[in-house]
């Protein structure tokens, strides 16, 4: 039992009545003194009822707390007093702080309870819509206590972290400045159409909401009243609402009662690949595939130039096998300006934000470009814009180099760690063929720290760490290479075209990779081309498969190339002019991107829809099942 009196330090939330807890109001009644700021009695007197008083004005929390440890000393039971969560920039920390000094014990001393309350984060937020439902940090611009120079530097690392932000006590009468230098800093991380909401006196009498931006935030009053909350990279404006989402696209439609996942598919890892333990298993994999001996020899100096001077002078297009009669690939720029058209404008008038560009994540600086090697596909109509703002990573673009300056080559900041970026690189779509130079290439962008991948569709995996991840796409394009992300996109191969014998179908091939190569998809899909009706590479078995033969094409959808219920893909039109099938595999990729569930499988996807640009599903064959006796 304890001998002494006891600290009640309470959090009472914002200050209207509705929002104090019933355990603060407990407390408030089971005390003898309250003790706070002169603003946060004359808030809570209403609920007083003949209690001792102390109040004291600003810059006296000291005073305030060791005065509540010596009246509880005495055996009284002490309310302190503080707006929104005591332990939240309250008074809870300097109690404690002020018992320590004294060699307080919780056995012995007077007995402390700390009633939590709802903070200026939680209450500014549920007024501004649900600005904080992702990863979240508060930061005091107060340097009475503080320096500044830690102050932000936690405003940088929280604004490069991606982090929605809530400042608390963003400006005084005399500290003007720190609001100032906070929004330049945050403007060198963050687009200036960022949301921001403005709440002064939450739940009180003078409450004010205001929504603005981060460009447009100091042309509104701000003082010490004020929580600033500035959104992260994906915070959008709606209806005039605040909304951070949390993530649950990724994962699940929201304009569906019917989920792609069921309950129990939800938390597997294959569910999840952007998961610590998707990476894990990705770099097992890899180790597995590349053995445990990997020769990381470069390659020779003195062919260095030559190599660049070859790329730069001869202008080479990115995609390789450019086809006689079809419009030339984009170059590196032109992907970059037909990005650019898509992202929304907020992005494009960020410049100051491109400095930041490094500081992002590996998975950032990846979907930035790899968005460009995308955006070179011409898509019919509102699936096409829907791909490309889809693919926008919100990252704003880095500042362009110079063409063949070497990535890898840049030196990094010191003690910091390069992200690691993956690409697919192969000579052509139907070349197979390695030049010696390509291959030097490839060596010398790999260096010590990367690793090469070799694959069954006779492309190369680079895995490189690299800050300028689009100067080495535009190194790899410029030695005539096709560049194409890895993961969940739209994979165009095609045979060898018996060694280039039979090369009417190559410029079809080429159009195809030009045209949605790369580009983004529910699951990974594999567009195949065969060159002759002997179809000896199999495209009848992919996702896609496209056989030419007498002069036109025959076309197959929804294979299935693996597992113990594998089938070929059905034949859905034979003979189709060249100058149509192009467009109808365009059309049948837009609608699988537009309607299919994330993670569904092309052929999973055939068979639900039943119908796709018109080619209908028919059930494939039921296969016999053998279980021989050995169990194999």
């Amino acid at each position: 039992m304890q001998s002494q009196g006891k600290l009640l330090i309470i959090g009472f939330g914002p200050g209207a009545m509705e929002h104090i807890t019933t355990r603060a109001l407990e407390a408030l009644r089971e005390s003898e003194v309250i003790i706070g700021y002169n603003t946060y009695v004359d808030l809570i007197r209403p609920l007083l009822d003949g209690q001792e008083i102390v109040r004291t004005g600003m810059t006296e929390e000291v005073s305030r707390a060791q005065e509540a440890v010596r009246q509880a000393e005495m055996g009284k039971i002490v309310a302190v007093i503080s707006s929104g969560d005591a332990g939240v920039y309250g008074m809870a920390g300097l109690v404690y702080e002020v018992l320590m000094e004294q060699g307080w014990k919780p056995e012995t001393g007077v007995g402390v309870e700390v009633i939590p309350g709802v903070s200026a984060i939680q209450s500014c937020a549920s007024l501004l819509g649900a600005p904080v439902m992702h990863d979240a940090c508060t930061i005091s611009l107060s340097d009475h206590l503080t320096p500044w120079e830690t102050i932000i530097r936690r405003v940088e690392a929280a604004a490069s972290a991606d982090f929605v932000i809530a400042l608390y006590n963003p400006r005084s009468g005399r500290r003007t400045r720190q609001i100032v230098e906070t929004q330049e800093m945050l403007l060198r991380y963050r687009s200036p159409q960022t949301p921001v909401g403005l709440v002064k006196s939450a739940y009180r009498e003078r409450q004010d909401v205001v929504m603005t931006t981060l460009e447009d935030m100091l042309n509104h009053d701000i003082g010490m009243l004020t929580t600033v909350i500035i959104g992260n990279s994906s915070t959008m404006m709606y209806e005039g609402l605040m909304v951070t989402p949390r993530g649950y696209q990724r994962k699940y439609t929201l304009n569906t009662v019917e989920q792609p996942l069921r309950p129990h598919e939800r938390l597997r890892t294959e569910a999840e690949p952007w998961s610590l333990g998707a990476m894990e298993a990705r770099s097992a994999a890899s180790a597995d595939a590349a053995g445990t001996v990997r020769d990381t020899q470069t390659a020779q100096p003195a062919a260095e130039p030559a190599l660049r001077g070859a790329g730069a002078s001869t202008g080479m297009r990115p995609q390789g096998q450019q086809g006689a009669g079809l419009p030339a690939a984009q170059p590196a720029g032109g992907c970059t300006a037909v990005l650019a058209a898509e992202r929304p404008a907020a992005v494009e008038g960020a410049p100051r934000a491109a400095l930041a560009v490094p500081r992002a994540g590996a998975a950032e600086l990846a979907a930035e470009a790899l968005t460009r090697l995308a955006a070179g596909g011409k898509l019919a109509g509102e699936a096409a814009s829907r791909w490309l703002d889809a693919a926008g990573s919100g990252v704003p673009a880095a500042t362009p180099q110079t063409a063949g300056a070497a990535a890898v080559r840049t030196a990094p900041e010191p003690g910091r760690k390069a992200p690691l970026f993956e690409i697919g690189v192969s000579p052509g779509v139907g070349n197979k063929k390695f030049t010696a130079a390509q291959m030097a290439l490839l060596a010398q962008c790999a260096s010590e720290e990367g690793e090469l991948e070799y694959t069954p569709e006779h492309q190369i995996i680079l895995r490189v760490p690299t800050f300028e991840p689009d100067q080495l796409v535009e190194e790899l394009r410029a030695a005539n290479f096709i560049v194409v992300p890895i993961g969940d996109v739209i994979k165009v191969k095609a045979c060898d075209f018996c060694n280039m014998e039979k090369d009417d179908a190559v410029p079809m091939a080429n159009h195809l990779q030009a045209v949605i190569g790369g580009l983004s998809a529910p699951k990974e899909t594999s567009v195949a081309l065969n060159g002759c009706g002997m179809a000896c590479y199999g495209a009848v078995l992919e996702d896609i498969g496209i056989v030419y033969r007498k002069g036109g094409y025959d076309l197959f959808l929804g294979g299935k190339k693996f597992g113990r219920n594998a089938h070929p893909a059905q034949p859905v039109a034979e003979g189709i002019p060249g100058d149509q099938i192009g467009g109808i595999v365009e059309r049948i990729v837009a609608e699988y991107k537009e309607k299919g569930h994330p993670n569904e499988r092309f052929h999973k996807f055939f068979k639900r829809v039943g119908v796709i640009q018109g080619f209908r599903h028919v059930d494939a064959p039921v296969t016999v099942e053998v279980n021989p006796v050995c169990g194999d």
